[in-house]
């Protein structure tokens, strides 16, 4: 059986970019200026960012992949897997902070809602960004290179491949994540992904949204 890592993360830089990006906001003003610096002094004290995960066996079986955890079919994620025989299966979150607060000001304060969502999902992002950074990096001191992480719902990667994910990981157990019949996360700012681990470079240096046809995703890039 393998062994399920956790670590947990502090003072992760922000990016305010990120954050006026997923409000839709590219030029902000000083009143929003003020209004997101409020809701992030609100926020990072309640934040708990941390991240399971485990090292697995990849194989391919003609147009299907072998995950050690699960066997899928998947062109897009093959496509991002050639050349790799291990992945990294984790899933992140940071808390249930978040939620609470658009909860707590969906009526009152829509705007101040809209500002966690946005805040939220920035923080998720660079929790995922600074974890895969430091498994590309350890991967090179160990001659392996990494690909793009890729999660379920990515181009035709089946999205209750996460009932899979969860079980190997222990996600209610190690990081007080969990996924109801629906597949939703609770904390909803989570991810769970795939990061492959090849002998050679990646073909593709640049985003998982370059070939993700989800063109409504709120994560996307380009």
């Amino acid at each position: 059986m393998n062994t399920i890592l956790v670590k947990k993360y502090e003072n992760i830089p922000l990016n305010h970019r990120e954050i006026y990006r997923y409000m839709g906001c590219s030029h902000p003003d000083r009143q929003i200026e003020s209004l997101t610096e409020s809701c992030i002094s609100e926020l990072l004290p309640t934040l708990s960012c941390r991240v399971c995960y485990t090292e697995l066996e990849v194989t391919e079986e003609g147009d299907m992949l072998d995950l050690s955890f699960a066997v899928v079919k998947s062109a897009d994620l093959k496509k991002n897997l050639r050349g790799c025989r291990k992945i990294i299966l984790f899933a992140a979150t940071i808390g249930l902070g978040t939620d609470r607060l658009i909860a707590r000001y969906s009526r009152t304060s829509p705007a101040k809602a809209l500002c966690f969502q946005a805040i939220g999902a920035e923080r998720i992002e660079s929790l995922c960004d600074v974890f895969n950074k430091e498994v590309s990096q350890q991967c090179r001191r160990n001659g392996f290179f990494t690909r793009p992480r890729f999660s379920p719902g990515y181009g035709d990667l089946p999205l209750d491949v996460q009932k899979s994910i969860f079980s190997v990981l222990d996600c209610p157990r190690k990081i007080g994540l969990s996924l109801n019949e629906s597949l939703l996360m609770s904390p909803s700012k989570s991810v769970t992904a795939i990061i492959g681990m090849g002998d050679t470079p990646c073909e593709h240096e640049k985003e998982n949204c370059i070939r993700c046809s989800k063109s409504d995703c709120q994560f996307r890039r380009i």
